[in-house]
């Protein structure tokens, strides 16, 4: 069984929308593995959208705001770290949730300084119940206080 990482690194929560489902954006180049996380997360009852490239999701991002956004670090032109600095930038994408999904190390990526912008981290290996988990922490609802320790 393969075994992977995940962590909070901010105390940020999303709040549960009352009546739809939550939203979530993947972004990575990888389109086969993307698409499969976006079925896995579909089929788990959330709103996924997939797309390939920093470029396609700040483009998307403009009509459809996701709640939270699962970034790859490395992808060509705008790698993950780049395109969460610009999402926390613009006002309508600055509050979401952003989880870095990448193959890299944890310490890897905290010394790459990608942790300034990325709300959590999960390393990609196995099946996604890990990120489904970080996900769930993330998740602040009415009969719920937030917290990082759950």
């Amino acid at each position: 069984m393969f075994s992977h990482r995940a962590a909070r690194w901010s105390d940020r929560t999303i709040e549960e929308p009352q009546s739809g489902a939550l939203r979530l954006l993947v972004v990575d180049d990888y389109e086969p593995g993307a698409e499969a996380l976006a079925a896995v997360l579909h089929a788990d009852g959330y709103q996924v959208r997939c797309v390939f490239s920093g470029r396609a999701a700040l483009q998307l991002t403009q009509t459809w705001v996701p709640n939270i956004a699962v970034l790859d670090i490395n992808m060509p032109e705008m790698n993950g770290l780049e395109l969460a600095h610009r999402l926390r930038l613009r006002p309508v994408t600055s509050d979401i949730g952003i989880i870095a999904f990448t193959a890299l190390d944890e310490s890897a990526v905290r010394s790459g300084g990608v942790d300034t912008s990325f709300d959590g981290y999960c390393q990609k290996a196995g099946a996604p119940t890990t990120l489904l988990r970080l996900i769930t922490r993330m998740l602040r609802s009415a009969s719920r206080p937030p917290t990082m320790h759950d």
